[in-house]
């Protein structure tokens, strides 16, 4: 059975005439249609938009265009626009403008300065599981593949008005946060709630919604949540990360139906491997974690295709993302347009111009 999934992606509301991220999001909000699950994120520079379950990567990619159309139409209404950036290229970004409630202001007494870079924006993927525990032991046969995932899907070389030298500075950004990157592998369930049980005690969770692996049980849904990606530029590139994604998520699921719970690779070396994708995303070389050997970025993503091909074929989803990801290859992540779009001359201002349209083309 083809599981469902539910995606989550969050956008920048930004100023046409300055180019800055811009903290008017609820301006936004309040112009939007409320026939599209569109709502407020951690800071006021950003929009999240949530697509309604389906096991169809052509239906998310229906309602994935809808909102960003959607939110594109009601920020031109404010005189804004709106970018999928996973970092605020220009602006006045920190410390980031928190949006107002207990839960942020809560999170902001226990997080501090962690806060100051938040304005991060990425693609979150929902895939239904048997249970918590299977979650669990997915993340266990993720954790190899995340690096390679993250390089595809890079979209924040420039923060705040410098180039980072990296592809996703979202991803080293975000690796601060006492919870964050790839979930730490798990011999049980057990372990896994003993750890997030100490974790607690230490104060670095403030609740099971502030465990930020970048694979996880849901603390609120049954699925496993994959957050390892930047907002890709393009939808396309959404759809090929989703659906690969889900191929990995089915192939684990049958692997532990074997009794497989998942390699056992030492976190340095899985931080490494992180640091390495971020850094060259599309356009350099990773680390295959299960072989040891550094390779070319499209090669780490051909074995990443060719381990998910069997689940792929039988959603259905085979040829179209084979086609997806050898068009990604070929051109580059956002990252790489982005810095194409800097190399035209017209500085950082140019490459926002070009988000904003390409958020929506």
């Amino acid at each position: 059975m083809t599981p469902l999934i539910g995606i989550e992606e969050e956008y920048l509301v930004v100023d046409p005439a300055t180019r800055h991220v811009t903290p008017r999001a609820a301006e936004v909000l309040a112009a939007t249609s409320r026939t599209l699950d569109l709502t407020h994120e951690i800071t006021k520079f950003q929009i999240e938009a949530r697509t309604p379950p389906t096991t169809a990567l052509i239906s998310i990619g229906h309602h994935l265009r809808a909102a960003r159309k959607e939110i594109a139409r009601a920020a031109r209404e404010c005189g804004l626009a709106v970018v999928a950036s996973g970092i605020p290229v220009l602006g006045e970004v920190a410390p980031a403008p928190l949006t107002e409630g207990a839960r942020y202001d809560n999170a902001r007494a226990v997080y501090r300065a962690l806060h100051d870079e938040i304005s991060i924006c990425a693609l979150h993927v929902h895939i239904d599981v048997p249970s918590p525990e299977h979650a669990v032991y997915v993340g266990n046969h993720l954790r190899p593949w995340l690096p390679t995932l993250l390089a595809l899907a890079a979209n924040s070389p420039y923060f705040a008005g410098r180039d980072t030298g990296y592809a996703s500075w979202r991803a080293i950004s975000w690796s601060r946060w006492p919870v964050a990157g790839a979930p730490p592998y798990f011999a049980s369930y057990a372990d896994y709630q003993a750890a997030l049980t100490a974790m607690a005690r230490s104060g670095a969770l403030m609740d099971p919604k502030t465990v930020f692996w970048d694979c996880r049980p849901s603390p609120a849904l049954p699925t496993v949540e994959i957050r390892v990606a930047d907002v890709p530029l393009d939808v396309n590139d959404s759809l090929v990360l989703i659906g690969l994604i889900r191929a990995l998520v089915v192939t684990a699921l049958d692997a532990v139906a074997r009794g497989d719970l998942g390699p056992p690779i030492p976190a340095e070396l899985v931080r490494a491997a992180y640091w390495r994708a971020a850094r060259d995303g599309t356009s350099g070389s990773g680390l295959d974690l299960l072989q040891g050997d550094l390779l070319p970025a499209a090669a780490l993503a051909h074995r990443l295709f060719d381990h998910v091909r069997h689940a792929l074929d039988a959603a259905g989803d085979l040829e179209f993302v084979e086609e997806g990801l050898d068009l990604l290859i070929l051109r580059g992540s956002g990252a790489t347009r982005q810095r194409r779009a800097h190399s035209w001359g017209n500085g950082l201002t140019g490459v926002v111009d070009d988000l904003i349209e390409a958020t929506v083309a």
